[in-house]
């Protein structure tokens, strides 16, 4: 806590006070037997260029700081809450919601209130959230009511920036009956997300946030659990388990960026950026190399991030004092370039920073996006040599639906590979994955439903265990290999027949096959 302002009021001792419900105004009881009324005043928002203070309980003034003029936004009620963020000024008083956008003060969009006291405005590109008594409320910047999502047991006056989160499509909100639950919906319709089921954590979670641009499909969302370790999940369920991600320890304070997916916190003594969060899906050992870490003691105890606008930051420290911090533009431009698909350009930027950071996230992108070129590329920059020959191996398969499936290895997806590969009918392919995975018992039951290369999978089993100098135990594994003489003559001339069988089918239904897609 700090001390904003010190008043000493002429009318002896104050006994008693008590705060309107809209947190605004403030009655005392004085010595003197008068009663003592103040207003809260000077409030400030920034953002980008523009400065607003709120110098009078009825009156606004903004100021532009790179041509300095100076604009007076009076109203008919006196300003209950405000928010200055995405080229709009949201300002609700105790009957009314004015909206303006920061290319035009003189008129702005004004529409009355269903309750007066408005406990929380977020913002989000597109839209932003009023939350009152009554419930969540999402309007478009023209005014008009979106959404009312709802869930049971709501409670919207214990709602704040720390518990509800919004971005163009998605809106979280923490549970407060059960704080180990987000409730998840869909901002245009005020639906829950997918099938209905709330996002579950092991533990009570803190803060949440979401990220705020790229595809709905791609939403993710950031969490910091009581145990202060930091995790990222997509907020879209692909197959039956959510993947949730530990990323950062000890973390006290998160905020995403407001133009692109970069995350920032402060964990430990640290203060942390990830450039590229969606890393931990792809690449689990690139992660520590897309970081950018600086100390953080000069912000002293328990500070709290305000803003992540563009590259600056603006943390606010326990005495109440704000301190901007400025990262580098870069990664922000590189993820612009891979939106785009303009791997060219991010190529051509990251040789121009010559920044090891930079070429971890757009090895990171581009395996993301499916562009091995690239990622080739941005891997041999960092020395990641061992992965580019990987790389090397996938571009040399002879059907899409196979390279496909390695892209999916390379990032850890087996599941999703395997998949993949049965469901365009690519049986061998799908029991040598496993095979090279040393998941044999999946490999021989792949092998026997399919009733084919059962004598492929005991074969490579048998020289595995040869090279281990170890005997079969494996029930099943001896069930199949008696009375079955493995010959690897046999066995290659049959590997050699499905690769060739791979290509004349890449070759005949190229437009069939490039139908195929994957969702990570």
């Amino acid at each position: 806590m700090w001390s904003y302002a010190l008043e000493k009021p002429n009318t002896g001792s104050i006994f008693n006070i008590a705060w309107s419900i809209d947190g605004t105004q403030l009655a005392g009881a004085c010595g003197n037997g008068h009663v003592i009324f103040a207003h809260v005043v000077e409030q400030r928002w920034e953002w980008k260029n523009f400065e607003i203070t709120l110098i009078k309980r009825r009156t606004m003034e903004v100021h532009n700081v790179i041509n300095d003029a100076v604009d007076l936004l009076e109203f008919r009620d006196r300003v209950i809450k405000a928010s200055l963020n995405y080229g709009h000024l949201v300002v609700s008083t105790s009957l009314q919601c004015y909206v303006f956008s920061t290319k035009n003060w003189n008129t702005p969009l004004i529409f009355d209130l269903k309750e007066g006291t408005v406990s929380l405005i977020l913002q989000a590109e597109r839209h932003f959230l009023l939350v009152d008594g009554g419930g969540l409320y999402l309007y478009s910047y023209e005014g008009r009511l979106i959404s009312s999502p709802k869930f049971p047991g709501m409670r919207t006056d214990i709602l704040n920036v720390q518990t509800v989160s919004l971005s163009n499509d998605t809106l979280a909100v923490k549970d407060k009956a059960d704080e180990k639950v987000i409730y998840i919906f869909e901002a245009l319709s005020g639906k829950p997300l997918g099938d209905g089921k709330p996002l579950t954590h092991k533990a009570e979670i803190v803060e949440i946030a979401l990220d705020q641009k790229g595809l709905t499909s791609e939403r993710k969302i950031a969490f910091i659990d009581k145990n202060r370790d930091l995790y990222i999940t997509s907020v879209k369920r692909f197959g039956k388990e959510q993947k949730i991600v530990k990323i950062g320890t000890m973390v006290q304070t998160l905020a995403w960026n407001d133009t692109s997916n970069i995350l920032c916190g402060i964990q430990d003594t640290r203060f942390t950026v990830w450039y590229y969060p969606n890393t931990v899906y792809v690449d689990k050992d690139l992660l520590p190399k897309t970081l950018y870490e600086k100390d953080a003691s000069e912000f002293s105890k328990n500070p709290q991030i305000v803003s992540f606008v563009g590259n600056q930051i603006t943390i606010r420290r326990a005495d109440g004092s704000l301190i901007h911090l400025n990262i580098s533009p870069y990664p922000a431009i590189l993820h612009e370039y891979v939106s785009s698909s303009k791997w060219e350009d991010a190529v051509r930027l990251c040789r121009f920073v010559k920044d090891q950071t930079m070429w971890a996230c757009l090895a990171a992108m581009a395996v993301a996006n499916k562009d091995m070129a690239t990622a080739e590329i941005a891997y041999a920059s960092i020395g990641e040599i061992d992965k580019v020959q990987y790389i090397n191996s996938i571009k040399d398969l002879p059907s899409k639906e196979s390279r496909m499936a390695h892209i999916l290895l390379f990032s850890g997806n087996t599941q999703e590979a395997e998949t993949l590969l049965l469901q365009t009918g690519l049986i061998y392919q799908a029991i040598q994955v496993n095979i090279n995975l040393y998941n044999w018992d999946r490999a021989l039951e792949l092998a026997v439903k399919h009733k084919t290369h059962v004598d492929t999978v005991l074969a490579y089993r048998q020289k595995f265990l040869e090279d281990f100098g170890k005997k079969e135990t494996n029930k099943r594994f001896l069930q199949y290999a008696e009375g079955l003489e493995v010959d690897w003559n046999k066995i290659k001339a049959k590997i050699e027949m499905e690769i060739a069988r791979e290509r004349e089918r890449a070759a005949a239904s190229p437009a069939v096959r490039a139908s195929v897609t994957v969702q990570q």
